[in-house]
């Protein structure tokens, strides 16, 4: 664990990071006991750090400021002093509120310590906590005071505190013991007391040589930004924990990863309460549970069974997916699930992500289940001449593919080791990408319209360590910019430099009913395995494809889970694996209910039927609507007499009596059309 000690960055000779006033023991010995001698000599050389610093502050003050403008968001323009002027102070010059309020600057773009004197000319923006990097900047100052309390209460090392999408964690080694939910009131109740200190955030300059020794209460290395003080952190929750293992990897120490949440004023705190609750009661493994849709092993971690019920909705998915490539021209493949290496060398996956492959010997060969099927499909492509004429190729493949995820992370469906993917691979020439692009666009927007998901488009473009042409990146880029996303008539962001080395790519992000957002559609240029693989058509002339590598669903596994969860467990009609109840009225009715199920499931539908004579006919109606069967189906003497049925839907709204030849062409229509709202249209 003395690996620790690795510094994160290095800045030439000087380097910038907080020295915060709150307890942390980052890179030093895992014997560590936070005695008070040891603080004390931390305090001293923090001290002494921060004399140093504010006497060159002060230097730069006196010597270097001169007058500078400051460009505000509103276009106007302020007066300040470099090395002097802080963006709190302009804050302030224009309102009490606005200077409370702002949780960080943004100054030339890059954001700033609202303590932090400018430097010179300069753009400012003040970033409310409703920005989203304001509320990186805040659950990251947020992790620094749970890392205090930490400390403080377990005695061991912090290692890492970052923000995450909602909230943030904090990492320490405790040697020996592990953490209890029950110590969560213990820790919360010194992280109050940390705020109510207002400990101040305070940014030094210091050499590379004073890092090697770390101090204070907490000097923590980090880049920054934070917020101005502890204080600014009104309402702070400790919501979960777990274990993990340094740097992530399984034959490293295990370490305590706990979880937090916070907020500028209770109201958020709790809103996000309230909104934790409506995401429990939607949690995809309890509604698994519940419908009997699937259930996890300890004999096969990470492995989903999936029962009668589950196993209809997962063909259900894929045959739909299997309906819109026939449409679009896609054309099925089946390919090996096991390689030897030397693929995986090939495309350099063995290099990168051997790790997380399964992978075994067979004669003295070194195989592995595939992780992915672009490999594969690059074989297929290979496997004789082809013409500009096959142009574009479309592959699709739904094989199954595994991932060596470590134990600690699997969560449900979204984190698994086993599952497939809507996977499919486009070959195509040069001039083709535009109308590809287009054409993947419109699919998945066709795909999540039956969802009734909206959707979040961002272009992601080329990296510092791109490989191949600037020529072919530019010609790429410029397509998809200006002719495939502005044409799609979708909103879309730019991601400038976050494209993979090997092509420019969109990430779709999908949004779900309680406003969480989750990517599954992945659209990624690749102009590498081409290459990698000496792909090439037309003969002689030997010109290169570019592969498009694109997913809808994603996993096919992780989609489930979040239908799960969007719907609340109320499937539309025709992917619910509950579609039709029959209930007789009474004993003399329950073998014409038995015909009636069976007409409409050699009809194609899930149905099922109630003779349950310990229940009332209220009784097994109400079974039925939490169950959530979208229709419930009631039969007596009258109904058995007019080859009919009296309907009624989950939410009790009651259609009446119609016949059971009528009612199942409206439910095949409603099956067919992926009606989302069959109950209220019947």
């Amino acid at each position: 664990m003395h690996e620790h000690c690795k510094l994160p960055y290095s800045i030439s000779h000087t380097f910038f990071f907080l020295l915060s006033c709150v307890i942390s023991c980052i890179c030093l010995l895992l014997q560590l006991q936070c005695e008070p001698s040891f603080i004390e000599d931390r305090l001293k050389l923090y001290e002494a750090l921060k004399k140093e610093h504010d006497a060159l502050l002060a230097y730069r003050a006196a010597n270097q400021s001169k007058p500078i403008k400051i460009i505000l968001t509103d276009g106007k323009v302020a007066e300040g002093e470099s090395w002097k002027t802080t963006p709190y102070q302009l804050a302030l010059g224009i309102s009490q509120g606005l200077a409370s309020n702002a949780v960080v600057a943004k100054v030339n773009g890059e954001l700033w310590d609202l303590d932090r004197p400018l430097e010179g000319d300069c753009t400012l923006e003040l970033l409310m906590f409703d920005n989203e990097e304001a509320q990186a900047v805040y659950w990251h100052s947020s992790a620094h005071i749970l890392g205090e309390a930490m400390e403080s209460y377990f005695g061991g090392c912090l290692c890492y505190g970052p923000p995450i999408e909602n909230g943030f964690y904090y990492d320490i080694y405790i040697e020996d013991r592990g953490v209890s939910s029950s110590e969560f009131p213990v820790l919360e109740n010194c992280c109050k007391n940390i705020i109510k200190e207002k400990q101040p955030f305070e940014r030094l300059e210091v050499k590379k040589e004073i890092l090697l020794d770390m101090c204070g209460p907490l000097i923590d290395l980090c880049r920054g930004p934070h917020v101005r003080n502890t204080g600014k952190i009104k309402a702070l929750k400790i919501f979960k924990n777990s274990s993990t293992y340094w740097e992530g990897k399984a034959d490293m120490e295990t370490l305590q990863r706990i979880y937090g949440i916070s907020f500028p004023d209770n109201k958020m705190m709790k809103e996000w309460e309230k909104f934790q609750e409506e995401a429990r009661n939607r949690d995809h493994r309890k509604i698994g549970k519940e419908q009997e849709l699937f259930f996890f092993h300890d004999l096969s971690p990470g492995s989903c069974f999936f029962l009668p019920r589950g196993a209809l909705l997962y063909n259900t998915l894929t045959d739909f997916i299997r309906e819109e490539y026939h449409k679009r021209n896609f054309t099925e493949v089946v390919s090996p699930n096991i390689f030897n290496s030397k693929l995986w060398e090939a495309s350099g996956h063995w290099q990168h992500y051997s790790e997380n492959m399964f992978s075994f010997e067979i004669e003295k060969e070194t195989f592995a289940l595939k992780p992915m099927n672009c490999p594969g499909h690059c074989l297929m492509f290979a496997h004789h001449p082809r013409s500009w004429r096959e142009m574009p190729l479309r592959l699709a493949d739904f094989g199954v593919l595994h991932r060596n995820e470590l134990s600690g992370t699997l969560s449900g469906l979204t984190r698994v080791r086993r599952f497939q993917q809507d996977d499919a691979h486009i070959f195509c020439t040069m001039e083709q990408i535009e109308e590809e692009i287009k054409g993947c666009l419109d699919f998945l927007k066709s795909v999540y319209a039956v969802f009734g998901f909206t959707f979040q488009l961002h272009l992601s473009t080329r990296p510092e360590n791109y490989l191949g042409e600037l020529e072919i990146w530019d010609h790429a880029e410029k397509v998809i910019h200006k002719h495939s996303l502005n044409n799609f008539g979708e909103p879309w962001q730019l991601n400038p430099g976050d494209g993979a080395f090997y092509g420019p790519k969109i990430d779709i992000k999908i949004k779900d009913a309680i406003g969480r957002y989750h990517q599954c559609a992945t659209i990624q240029l690749d102009f590498q395995l081409p290459i990698r693989f000496n792909l090439t058509y037309d003969g002689d002339n030997k010109k290169r494809p570019v592969i498009i590598h694109r997913a809808i669903l994603g996993s096919v596994e992780r989609m489930i889970a979040i239908l799960a969860e969007n719907y609340g467990g109320k499937w539309p009609f025709w992917l619910s694996p509950r579609q039709v109840m029959v209930v007789p009225v009474g004993p003399a009715s329950e073998e014409y209910a038995r015909q009636v199920c069976s007409d409409f499931f050699e009809a194609g539908f899930m149905s099922d039927v109630d003779l349950d004579q310990s229940c009332t006919l209220n009784k097994k109606i109400r079974n039925a609507q939490l169950a959530q069967y979208n229709f419930i189906l009631v039969v007596g003497e009258k109904e058995k007499a007019d080859n009919a049925v009296n309907v009624r839907a989950r939410d009790n709204k009651v259609h009446g009596e119609i016949s059971v030849s009528s009612a199942i062409e409206k439910l095949k229509k409603f099956k067919s059309s992926h009606t989302p709202n069959a109950e209220e249209e019947f």
